[in-house]
């Protein structure tokens, strides 16, 4: 089973891997029950989807309705105005089948323009704090893409108490001597407020050389067992972190089965800086040109 641990200051006790459920987007109804069969099996309790995930919310539906008070179930919403996020979020409980979720998060807010309208008067930030207020959710979350996201969720912490951020961490971008500083900076702002960490592309290589191969994943995930747990071990090493599943579900298990016997051990930097030159690991960001996803 993987090990659990406050998530931030919700109260909740969630599994140190969260599951990624983009990977049911494309997915039939048949085979996203067998893969929730798997993360139930595995002790995974927190779910974070998003409205944008093609079917996967409404995959969700039938496992919700007989799981709900098992699992944290997160959404998010890509809309900045008021009453598009709060439609957007309606929609989704819709979806969901279900009355609340226990998070919804702004989704991939980076850019400027769009920050500066989510954080104004009749901005999405607004409606979903009162939604929260409501009982339509519990906690608000963030999360985001890119090397300009460590700073921008330190700016949005400044500005309201969201109970989560979630960004890229992987071996690879620990190297980039920038982006680890920001994160070290965010990391600081975090403990001040009891702030969850979320961290994504745990798996990530690099970018398709052609978007005609992207098929599970917007990027080329390892697919090797060995560097994928080297991967996975690098990021749960560090207790402050949950790493959040790839939406490439064919990795799932090689993933869940280093987590759930994991000891806690970083592997060496000389078995990490070898996965790098012999996958030819590359950054999926680079704070320009490659910020863009798609």
């Amino acid at each position: 089973m993987i090990t659990t641990q406050p998530f931030g200051t919700t109260g909740h006790q969630s599994s140190r891997v969260i599951f990624g459920a983009a990977a049911l987007s494309g997915m039939s109804q048949g085979r996203a029950d067998a893969t929730l069969g798997t993360v139930r099996e595995y002790g995974i309790n927190h779910i974070d989807t998003a409205a944008s995930y093609g079917e996967s919310e409404l995959r969700l539906t039938d496992f919700l309705a007989d799981h709900r008070s098992e699992v944290f179930l997160a959404t998010k919403t890509g809309s900045r105005r008021a009453s598009d996020a709060r439609a957007e979020l309606e929609l989704s409980l819709d979806r969901l089948g279900v009355r609340h979720v226990d998070m919804i998060q702004l989704h991939n807010l980076v850019e400027e323009d769009e920050w500066l309208t989510a954080f104004s008067p009749g901005g999405a930030v607004e409606a979903l704090f009162k939604a929260r207020d409501e009982g339509l959710c519990r906690h608000v979350g963030i999360t985001g893409h890119g090397l300009r996201i460590a700073q921008m969720h330190v700016r949005s912490l400044a500005e309201a108490p969201f109970a989560s951020v979630l960004f890229p961490w992987n071996h690879v971008l620990a190297q980039n001597a920038d982006y680890a500083a920001d994160v070290a900076m965010l990391n600081e702002v975090c403990e001040t407020y009891g702030v969850a960490r979320q961290t994504i592309k745990s798996i990530a290589r690099r970018r398709w050389d052609s978007w005609d191969q992207a098929k599970y994943s917007w990027y080329q995930p390892l697919d090797d067992p060995g560097a994928i747990g080297r991967a996975v071990k690098f990021v749960l090493s560090d207790e402050r972190y949950f790493l959040n599943t790839s939406s490439d579900a064919r990795l799932l298990q090689a993933g869940l089965d280093v987590a759930a016997a994991h000891d806690g051990g970083c592997p060496s930097d000389e078995a990490l800086e070898q996965d790098r030159v012999k996958w030819g690991m590359l950054p999926l960001f680079d704070g320009g040109l490659l910020e863009v996803i798609r």
